[in-house]
């Protein structure tokens, strides 16, 4: 069983940044793959960024291209989103989430994850 905490969440202005942290417990995933999704209020969730099992290949909403930046330290079982250039329409609930496969293709698909967190709250101000 993995567990994952989300953090680093919170409110910002318009063209801030925050970076989010995601830290796993209870089985090491640095074999596995990790991603970021987010739900903003009256929408589905829907996928952010994905990483593979080594940081190596990463995979980008196009929403987040060019601005988020998904990064991992194996050895602190932790994930990272930086998050640059933020808008309004960043505001969600983000979550963290892993997969027990080190097969990559398919990471922007939620159901390829077996472990989620229970989210953290991103606020932008206009």
């Amino acid at each position: 069983q993995v567990q994952l905490v989300e953090s680093g969440g919170g409110l910002v202005q318009d063209g801030g940044s925050l970076r989010l942290s995601c830290t796993a417990s209870g089985r090491t995933v640095g074999n596995y793959g990790m991603g970021w999704f987010r739900r903003a209020p009256g929408k589905e969730r829907e996928f952010i960024a994905a990483i593979n099992y080594s940081g190596l290949s990463t995979l980008y909403a196009d929403s987040a291209k060019g601005r988020f930046t998904v990064s991992r330290d194996n050895a602190k079982n932790t994930m990272y989103l930086q998050m640059n250039s933020l808008k309004p329409e960043d505001t969600a609930v983000y979550y963290c989430a892993v997969r027990t496969s080190l097969y990559f293709p398919g990471a922007d698909n939620q159901g390829k994850y077996a472990y989620w967190g229970q989210g953290t709250q991103v606020t932008v101000s206009s």
